[in-house]
């Protein structure tokens, strides 16, 4: 078997390692910063103790707290502004996923200018970018630790990629702690995020040893935790193993891609802006019946009982097992977390969604995801899958 991997970034866990910013800061050898946040963590007064951490260290700072789920190409380019007129050197991208993937695009564009459509794609950013550190406050995304940003641009209604190892941020600072005031509804949606990314990066064709590795042991951590985080955001070591459960995914999709959930999930935020871990929540029992067919094959058919048996809290053995049974269990889970059952109760409109219906397979055979989800796909498999979730 052939396979590569690496890990450049130097990645720092565990309860107020927020604290160790300034440490971080200082490896960088930079003296101004910009904090890409969110205004929820703004007025919660996270992004201030950002703030305060690097001041305590002489290192200056901004702030930039206008990002939005589902971040723009404007936003991209108001965040690049600010950076350029604040004077700052480096970046804390400082939040869930929507801060993290502008703080991303931003330091490209800061780097070489021009628009961010114009990296649009793998292999577009030149050289290296701007210095980043990145500081999650939801276990959901990964994005600390991934080569990809992606943006909503509106005029399309699509959500382009920017891929390039050049935007990997170089230093992840985790600590559990951020993650104790997520409102409920959103621990349950990055969680499940968090858990796909494990899941489909464990059934890619690219999958590989070292990305199973990680995928399983995200698998094994996120189901077990994953219900008593979302219903007690401050449990501790819930929050510890959501934490590390989103990293070691991350990574692992890093590697290995993901598959048709992602893939067909990204339309459905730029067309509707449904949130981003809901949309992949609701595809997802439909799509692990999608690829039942793959099942057939015994490694296959072996994952999805690991798969099973990290989510169930009372599983059969091994012997019993029938792959039809991991997508009940998904939906219970979906059930447990109060996330909607279908695309109709998410709130999308029935007539506007048949509409938009053909495009959004059109853009999701597009994602470089789909070949490698562990069953072949065509438009006709996908334009089922949206009937059904809807």
């Amino acid at each position: 078997m052939d396979f590569s991997f690496s890990i450049p970034q130097n990645i720092i866990f565990g309860a107020k390692s927020l604290l160790k910013l300034p440490e971080a800061a200082a490896k960088l050898g930079k003296k101004k910063a910009l904090i890409i946040s969110g205004p929820h963590l703004e007025k919660i007064g996270l992004v201030a103790k950002c703030s305060a951490a690097l001041k305590a260290s002489g290192i200056e700072s901004a702030s930039f707290c206008k990002t939005e789920a589902n971040p723009s190409v404007e936003t991209v380019e108001k965040a690049a502004a600010v950076f350029l007129e604040s004077g700052a050197d480096f970046i804390v991208a400082f939040g869930g996923g929507s801060p993290l993937d502008v703080a991303k695009a931003v330091a490209v564009l800061a780097s070489f200018g021009g628009k961010i459509t114009d990296y649009e794609g793998a292999g577009k950013v030149p050289g290296p970018v701007v210095p980043m550190i990145a500081i999650p406050t939801t276990a959901g995304t990964g994005s600390e630790v991934t080569a990809f940003s992606v943006i909503t641009d509106h005029s399309r209604n699509y959500k382009l990629t920017v891929a390039s190892s050049h935007i990997l941020p170089d230093a992840a600072i985790l600590d559990p702690e951020l993650i104790y005031t997520v409102p409920e509804g959103t621990a349950a949606a990055c969680g499940v995020d968090a858990m796909i990314h494990a899941l489909e990066s464990y059934l890619s064709k690219a999958a590989s040893p070292f990305s199973e590795m990680l995928s399983l042991r995200a698998l094994e951590l996120i189901g077990a935790s994953i219900l008593e985080y979302a219903a007690d955001r401050k449990n501790a070591k819930a929050a510890e193993n959501m934490m590390a459960g989103s990293l070691f995914a991350g990574i692992a999709f890093s590697h290995a891609r993901l598959g048709n959930v992602h893939a067909m999930s990204h339309p459905i935020s730029a067309f509707f802006n449904v949130p981003h871990g809901v949309a992949n929540a609701i595809l997802l029992p439909q799509v692990v019946e999608f690829n039942e067919k793959a099942a057939e094959n015994a490694e296959i058919k072996n994952k999805y009982f690991q798969i099973y048996r990290c989510i169930c809290k009372n599983p059969v053995a091994k012997e019993e097992f029938l792959p039809s049974m991991l997508k009940k269990e998904l939906r219970s889970l979906n059930e447990k977390l109060k996330i909607p059952a279908t695309l109709k109760e998410a709130g999308i409109d029935e007539n506007a969604f048949a509409k938009v219906l053909d495009q959004m397979a059109d853009d999701a055979m597009k994602s470089g995801n789909i070949c490698v989800n562990p069953r072949k796909t065509k438009k006709p498999d996908i334009l089922e899958i949206y009937r059904k979730s809807f």
